[in-house]
């Protein structure tokens, strides 16, 4: 071997030696940073002729598990979704907790309970004024009990449309991301250069997506990434304009997403693609704000309904919707009066100006006329022991039968919804109470569910990026041994150098 292909070898592991010290030491300046991975500078020998000819030192790359950066993707999704999820139902479930009335903490199942002990309180003595008004007291909580559910329910809904329009712009601001990096990227491997740091960031603006969208995504030969919906959709990943768009709109208890509906869908391109849009914060949106929350208000309604309408079947009309009208459950939801009752139920401004209509009754109601039993108010003057209204409440209104021999019709499970598109999940009940019992009882479920769903997620998530870590992440202390082992090649290819250059000059003392 000449010395000049000595001095060559011994120069270029120095050189090797160099690049690879500068990435051991940019890696361990961000092993803080938020999806940087560790990277290592190739090195291959060369060879000429068959001879050896130094190193070779290609662009730092990176190792990553791409099956877990897919898993972390997805556990992001789910995670968000569920964290969405949860919020909105736990503020559904609150409500059902937080009512007026002497027990704060009561519940409506309770505050039902309490109407129908008033109930029995007043049977005893028909003629206490005092019985009568704490009769119209519990009705009042039963009464703020429902609105307070169907607001919150309502205000969920607004939360999750707004929701939408928040994700939609997250999304799109991703979608960006990802498209000026796909172009960086495929720039610098044109140009062989190293794409290592751009396709963390690209990674990172993945998870970001992944948070509001579950995705995938497909890695191509030329740098280029395609990002698809979990739902299907193709996602275009222009720099330069907004890949998704919705309108933000008004919330209420008649709204609704469909052809005839008020409520908007997510579009692409001027096509909708709302129901290709699932998982993470934004699938969660949208499912709660078309699915799971009006079946909620529904099933409250049917509540409030049933109530209202079994009070008023025995001859006391003691709830109305704001107008004085109480629901015909005997007609579909959409059209019966049901729709929004929970929000709107009060008690009877008549019955409240005159708190001996709870004794006497306030309409006539006859088997013939296709009511449930044949009843005739007490008159003005009547019998102050008048106890007929009040023994049909207290047998009839709180349980299975409409009157002796007649049970009530099972409560509605399907035709729900804005709608009337939907279905309970809530098994047919016949009693009011019980049934009431249900849906509290089903409503605060979900939100528990929602989440368990959401710590489950989390867990994973953690155990997933602890696996990235470990296997892509920065090592400060297999850094430190790194640069050790270079600063050691480094000093035995310093000799090399000297020790050639030693013999050149020994070399030309001779020729002199």
């Amino acid at each position: 071997m000449s010395l000049d292909a000595a001095l060559g070898i011994a120069s270029s592991g120095l050189m090797a030696v160099q690049r690879a010290l500068a990435q051991a030491s940019a890696n361990v300046g961000n092993a803080q940073t938020p999806g940087y991975t560790a990277k290592t500078v190739q090195q291959q020998a060369r060879s000429l002729d068959g001879q050896p000819a130094g190193v070779l030192t290609g662009v730092a790359q990176r190792a990553v598990d791409l099956a877990v950066v897919a898993q972390i993707g997805a556990s992001t999704s789910d995670q968000a979704a569920a964290t969405l999820r949860e919020r909105l139902l736990q503020g559904v479930q609150d409500a059902y907790g937080t009512v007026s009335g002497a027990d704060s903490n009561s519940s409506l199942a309770d505050d039902i309970n309490t109407l129908r002990s008033a109930f029995i309180t007043l049977q005893g003595s028909p003629q206490d004024t005092g019985a009568q008004r704490n009769a119209i007291t519990a009705a009042r909580a039963v009464a703020t009990d429902f609105n307070q559910v169907g607001q919150a329910v309502t205000k969920a809904r607004q939360q999750a449309q707004d929701g939408m329009v928040q994700q939609v712009a997250a999304a799109n601001a991703a979608l960006r991301s990802i498209g000026g990096l796909n172009r960086q990227i495929q720039h610098a491997q044109i140009q062989g250069q190293s794409t290592a740091n751009l396709e963390d960031q690209r990674d990172q603006a993945v998870q970001t997506l992944a948070a509001s969208i579950a995705v995938k995504v497909i890695r191509q030969s030329d740098g280029n990434m395609l990002v698809l919906s979990q739902g299907g959709a193709m996602l275009p990943t222009d720099p330069n304009r907004d890949t998704l768009a919705i309108t933000p709109a008004t919330v209420g208890p008649n709204a609704y997403y469909g052809p005839a509906g008020s409520l908007p869908g997510v579009m692409m391109g001027g096509v909708d693609v709302t129901r290709q849009m699932t998982g993470g914060a934004l699938g969660s949106a949208i499912e709660l704000r078309d699915t799971t929350l009006p079946r909620t208000q529904a099933e409250a309604d049917s509540a409030a309904g049933q109530l209202a309408y079994r009070f008023d079947q025995e001859g006391l009309t003691l709830f109305t919707a704001p107008a004085g009208t109480v629901p015909d459950m005997a007609q579909p939801y959409t059209i019966g009066g049901q729709l929004g009752f929970a929000s709107a139920i009060q008690v009877n401004a008549a019955v409240v100006g005159n708190p001996t209509l709870v004794r006497d009754g306030t309409r006539s109601v006859s088997i013939a006329g296709g009511g449930v039993t044949n009843f005739t108010p007490n008159p003005p003057g009547g019998p102050a022991a008048f106890a007929g209204l009040i023994d049909n409440v207290v047998n009839f209104t709180f349980g299975t039968q409409a009157a002796t021999g007649t049970g009530w019709a099972s409560i509605a499970t399907t035709g729900l919804g804005p709608d009337g598109t939907l279905s309970s999940t809530i098994n047919p009940a016949v009693s009011v109470q019980d049934y009431a019992a249900t849906v509290e009882s089903v409503h605060s479920a979900d939100a528990a569910a929602a989440g368990t769903a959401k710590d489950l997620a989390a867990g994973l998530l953690a155990t997933l990026q602890q696996r990235f870590n470990t296997q892509s992440g920065v090592s400060v202390d297999n850094e430190m041994t790194v640069m050790i082992q270079l600063q050691q090649a480094y000093a035995a290819n310093a000799k090399v150098v000297g020790a050639v250059q030693s013999m050149w000059d020994a070399l030309l003392g001779t020729v002199q």
